[in-house]
């Protein structure tokens, strides 16, 4: 069989004033053909999932555009347009093709679509034919629309968040799509929408156990793939939400059965899943007696570039200093100014500098230290769950008090131990960080962790779920109403 694989990959925080340009995917590397040395957001492993797949069966696989890039606002429409344009345009090329494999997220929207996958799907139906099978692997801070859904034969979600199984994903996305194209299989997908808005990280329980029984489902007869969109929590879009969709053989009651039960109980755990967060000030007093030989861990989630926020707020920073707390690092802190006045000034300079603070009111002020210059890299990145993440000329200031700041000129949530580590920091000699960053960082920090603090701060990805001012989206959702299926 003849296979299409590509992908576009962006998550839309809709309440951030920064917009996605083509400078945003472009930072990422744009991969263009199977001849392309590039790697965006760290999906050439996912890539080669396919690839080997295809190979050990004998297909012929054709590699069109996999462009990514970092979360922040809307896609601005010329760059949409042209990323969608030269997906179909890949497509025409290989026509004709038994089946398409697309690497989307599955929350991004343009100035003029609410819905870039369901477009982009649909155009992709339009061109390929009844007859193609269309799967897609998706993240699971998707938004599951009915247009994604009435245009593919097969979706799937990583099921770990962190996202540790991307690869996984989508070979079985790929496995299923083949299976769907040579007539093996009749995909019946019942969905469930949870009413529920929330961050629910899967490597502890009891959502641990949740993803352990979705897998497990997964091997009765009839039930193909079980996915879980936690959706994008900061996505204001009418579809919007946590959902519960599973594929079955032609059997679309056992899909539509299965979904509403999984639905359920996830519904039942949802105070016991919420990520509870804890004041500033009650956290850097924790932070201060700490003396355990692990880290305690502050999660500056407010401020988290995996989810749209520009990585550069000051209010941990600023308590830090005031407090005059040392053997902390901060991290990775988005100011490209101070990175350069740092290597401009040279390892060994102790200066006033100003960093943070610059890009809005949900940073924070600008914060004033003066620091020595530890270490400077003309290029500097991390691990990306095997892959790597650019973080661009980047540089470790220790201030007087002994507080270690890393910052970096590309913004990137912490992914690896190495971005601080790769400076040169002893993560071990610590007593804690603070983490630019939501869940992604525990895949590598876990073996170091004593304990995670969930900072609450202002900040775009606010943790009271209840009250973001949603316009476009259905309120009727826990936390904001108490029980939104009117049981009670």
């Amino acid at each position: 069989m003849k296979i299409f694989l590509a992908g576009i990959l962006a998550e839309t925080n809709s309440f951030s004033s920064c917009p996605t340009g083509m400078g945003a995917f472009e930072e990422q590397g744009i991969r263009l053909n199977a001849d392309s040395l590039e790697d965006p957001m760290g999906m050439l492993g996912a890539v080669k999932s396919v690839r080997r797949l295809a190979g050990e069966g004998r297909h012929t696989l054709v590699e069109g555009i996999i462009a990514a890039a970092q979360p922040l606002g809307p896609v601005v429409e010329p760059a949409y347009q042209w990323l969608k344009a030269r997906l179909l345009s890949d497509l025409a090329a290989a026509l004709p093709v038994d089946a398409i494999v697309l690497l989307l997220h599955g929350a991004m929207t343009s100035e003029n679509c609410e819905d870039c996958e369901g477009d982009i799907l649909e155009a992709v139906r339009q061109m390929a034919g009844p007859d193609a099978a269309i799967g897609v692997c998706l993240d699971p801070h998707c938004h599951f629309t009915e247009r994604m859904r009435q245009r593919a034969d097969i979706l799937v979600a990583y099921k770990e968040y962190p996202h540790t199984d991307i690869n996984a994903s989508a070979e079985a996305t790929a496995q299923l799509t083949l299976s769907a194209a040579a007539g093996r299989i009749q995909p019946a997908v019942g969905v469930f929408d949870c009413r529920m808005v929330g961050l629910w990280p899967t490597i502890q329980e009891p959502m641990k156990g949740f993803v352990e029984k979705m897998r497990s489902l997964e091997h009765e007869p009839d039930i193909l793939s079980v996915s879980l969109g936690h959706g994008m929590a900061y996505g204001d879009v009418p579809e919007a939400g946590a959902k519960v969709w599973v594929i079955t053989d032609n059997k679309p009651d056992l899909a539509d059965r299965i979904a509403r039960e999984l639905g359920e109980e996830l519904f039942l755990q949802r105070e016991a899943i919420a990520t509870p967060t804890v004041a500033l000030a009650q956290v850097v007093g924790r932070l201060a007696d700490w003396e355990d030989t692990r880290l305690l861990v502050l999660a500056d989630i407010a401020d988290n570039p995996g989810g749209g926020a520009q990585g550069d707020s000051t209010f941990i920073l600023k308590e830090l200093i005031e407090r005059g707390i040392g053997r902390v690092a901060l991290g990775g802190l988005w100011d490209p100014g101070a990175v350069q006045m740092a290597r401009e000034a040279g390892v060994g300079a102790r200066f006033r500098m100003r960093i943070g603070g610059k890009t809005g009111a949900v940073s924070g002020s600008p914060v004033d230290v003066v620091a020595t210059v530890m270490r400077t890299l003309d290029e500097h990145s991390q691990d990306d769950f095997g892959a790597r993440a650019s973080l661009g000329p980047s540089a470790w200031v220790r201030t007087d008090a002994g507080l270690d700041v890393v910052l970096i000129s590309r913004r990137q949530q912490v992914l690896g131990t190495d971005l601080f580590s790769g400076l040169g920091i002893e993560l071990e000699a610590l007593r804690g960080i603070v983490v630019k960053s939501m869940q992604h960082f525990r895949a590598s920090f876990e073996p170091l962790i004593g304990e995670v603090l969930f900072v609450d701060t202002p900040g775009l990805m606010r943790s009271d779920f209840e009250a973001i001012p949603f316009v476009r989206r259905d309120l009727n959702y826990w936390p904001r109403v108490a029980d939104p299926f009117g049981q009670s």
